[in-house]
């Protein structure tokens, strides 16, 4: 079986298993306790705390460790956009249709319970946002803007830089949800005030995650209690997780340059070899500034679903866009934001390559046009 949805989940690394594995077993302390054992299990705390700020370019006072993704992007959103309303008033948060469905949902939160007002920056046919939009959408009122570094669906890579620029001009907090970036684009220098990162994305286990976030930016927590992560995250720490995820990020991160080149060229010959087998077929997402392990297409005339069952026959495992939607019959939210048809952005799938081992382009493509072929047999 050839697994091409790692864009929802990964394997975990055996070396994050073996990093991980004393602090389940032999050191498995409670981080707060006042005792050898304890005190062990934060001193590993603190060090993956600074090893997943080197990696994203902060400091270890701001990471925040979280159960992953969702959690990350709760957070942020809420926690930034409620403490800027009881600081400065702020009701106003800016982000784009196209986002995962933990910044939409959380945004949604925000208008329907705390009386946001809403801006949604367009996109274009590839899901780039004009980052002189986000410029024109900012107001006095505006509490934070919240946009995905790269899209989990179509791998569309955004100028995070230039939108970083106008936020900071305005002094207005940026998050970025980085989970499909980490590990294929560099964390660090994006000038996002917070970032968003999932170790299951990374070869870490899922229920692990981190949100990275600027000290000087106020933040309501989600969760009280015992007042762990410094007041932001109350609960009894994950330290196990911790390590793993500051494990697996290290890991991704050093081997990042090297695997971005060489799964990028596979990608490349991928999407060439399934447009001339099959010529109907319509790439989504940038051409170019795209995350080099995303391949995504639409196939007019056919059905996603249909294409990944027969896919799946012939050993080919990928998707038709978040993981997090699968089973939906509504079109990709993100497709149609893109300017596609509804009955176009049905038949879209999703292949996201392994960092390792490499995949033979024509032959994953020759089984992608069979079943193409075998779909449109059927109907």
């Amino acid at each position: 079986m050839l697994y091409l949805d790692n864009a929802a989940t990964t394997p975990v690394r055996p070396e994050v298993l073996e990093a991980m594995a004393p602090y389940l077993t032999r050191w498995f302390g409670n981080a707060s306790s006042h005792h050898t054992v304890g005190e062990t299990a934060a001193a590993a705390l603190d060090d993956a705390r600074a090893r997943v700020a080197r990696v994203v370019g902060m400091r270890a006072s701001d990471v925040i460790f979280t159960s992953g993704g969702t959690e990350s992007d709760n957070l942020a959103v809420k926690g930034i956009a409620v403490a800027a309303r009881q600081n400065r008033g702020a009701r106003h948060v800016v982000t784009s249709p196209i986002e995962h469905e933990a910044i939409l949902e959380s945004v949604d939160h925000l208008r329907r319970i705390h009386g946001f007002a809403v801006t949604m920056l367009p996109v274009d046919h590839h899901g780039r946002i004009d980052p002189g939009t986000v410029d024109d959408a900012i107001r006095e009122d505006t509490a934070l803007v919240a946009v995905g570094y790269a899209n989990n669906e179509v791998g569309t890579v955004q100028d995070v830089a230039a939108i970083a620029a106008a936020t900071s001009a305005r002094r207005v907090p940026l998050h970025l949800d980085a989970v499909q970036a980490a590990g294929w684009l560099p964390l660090a220098g994006t000038g996002a005030d917070s970032l968003a990162i999932a170790g299951h994305k990374l070869g870490a286990p899922k229920g692990t995650g981190a949100l990275a976030i600027r000290g000087r930016v106020p933040l309501e927590p989600l969760f009280h209690g015992g007042g762990q992560e410094r007041g932001r995250r109350s609960g009894t720490e994950d330290v196990a997780g911790a390590v793993a995820l500051a494990t697996a990020l290290e890991l991704a991160e050093a081997e990042r340059e090297g695997d971005s080149t060489r799964v990028g060229a596979a990608r490349d010959r991928f999407i060439a070899a399934v447009l001339q087998r099959v010529p109907e077929a319509r790439v989504t997402g940038h051409p170019v500034q795209r995350l080099p392990g995303t391949a995504s297409f639409v196939f007019p005339g056919t059905s996603g679903e249909a294409i990944l069952l027969e896919l799946e026959r012939r050993g080919v495992v990928s998707s038709s866009g978040s993981a997090c939607a699968a089973g939906s019959d509504e079109p990709s939210h993100v497709v149609l934001a893109m300017g596609y048809e509804p009955e176009v952005a049905q038949t879209a799938v999703r292949f996201t390559l392994p960092h390792e081992p490499a995949v033979d382009a024509d032959d994953l493509a020759a089984r992608v046009a069979a079943a193409v072929r075998a779909v449109r047999s059927a109907s």
